[in-house]
């Protein structure tokens, strides 16, 4: 099975980029912009986040975030043997295989073919069924309404999207009534912190309440790389917004062994300030 590609990808006034974006700013950025560049700087990236964090992440684990919480062990969706799971900013799929060693029945989605095609080689060497891979924004889901059992990302999509909102409203409508959806990002209060793993990173330098996207941007202005922060109560709102109810919210501690560094992420910081949210919710 190939990447099945969908074009449904916000419009606006963009244009291709060649170059790497070597400007970061705090400016707006809307829909089409965030999504254009989103999908070249993963596009471009790929190749390079694989071989560096391939290792930790496996061909087919399953875990939330960099201090290395396991669905193995957290079970955060409950149960999904004979579900069908849709994987949002999927990367190479590695989340979606372990679920399918479950019993589950995956589809992986990412806004990146390069990603993709890492599913693909994953799947290839290891002379195992292809897991079900779609090309296609998450704010616009290319699929019908209750076509799946359970929905989630780790650490994919939700922080690239320009409008959060619309993105919940998306998953809310594909999953089931009493559909669960979990999904982990960099934990909102890291904002206020420079993304360093040393002495650093341990003092604010930003309002947590600024959401301002931060943007790398070529030396024509135009983005590279987006991401946007919303605080823990913007999730919140979003979800219930949606139609979703919250469940839980899970803060992973850094666990004592684990000294892997992982861009932001450290031991450091790890055991004085959270690193990740994992929000679980529920469809009405």
């Amino acid at each position: 099975m190939g990447i099945i590609t969908v074009a449904t990808t916000p419009q606006s006034d963009v244009h291709d980029l060649d170059d790497d974006g070597d400007d970061a700013v705090r400016r707006d950025a809307q829909a089409g912009e965030s999504s254009h560049a989103s999908r070249h700087w993963w596009d471009r990236n790929a190749d390079e986040y694989q071989d560096e964090h391939g290792e930790f992440l496996g061909d087919d684990r399953f875990t939330w975030c960099p201090e290395g919480l396991d669905e193995a062990d957290a079970r955060l969706l409950g149960e999904v043997e004979g579900l069908t799971v849709l994987e949002i900013g999927a990367g190479a799929a590695q989340c979606s295989r372990w679920l399918a060693r479950q019993g589950a029945r995956p589809v992986a989605l990412d806004i990146s073919f390069r990603q993709l095609q890492h599913s693909l080689r994953i799947d290839l060497a290891r002379d195992t069924p292809p897991v079900p891979v779609v090309q296609a924004d998450a704010a616009v889901l290319p699929f019908a309404d209750g076509s799946f059992d359970a929905a989630c990302s780790a650490y994919g999509a939700v922080p690239f999207s320009a409008d959060t909102g619309a993105l919940m409203r998306e998953v809310h409508r594909v999953l089931r009534p009493g559909g669960r959806w979990v999904f982990s990002v960099t934990h909102p209060i890291r904002w206020a912190f420079p993304d360093e793993p040393g002495v650093e990173g341990l003092t604010a330098v930003a309002s947590y309440f600024d959401r301002t996207p931060y943007v790398e941007q070529d030396e024509h202005g135009r983005a590279t790389y987006v991401e946007h922060h919303r605080t823990v109560g913007d999730r919140v709102r979003e979800l219930v917004g949606a139609g979703f109810r919250l469940v839980d919210l899970v803060e992973p501690e850094w666990p004592e062994g684990h000294e892997q560094e992982w861009g932001g992420w450290s031991p450091l910081r790890g055991r004085l300030i959270p690193g990740t949210a994992i929000f679980v919710a529920e469809r009405d």
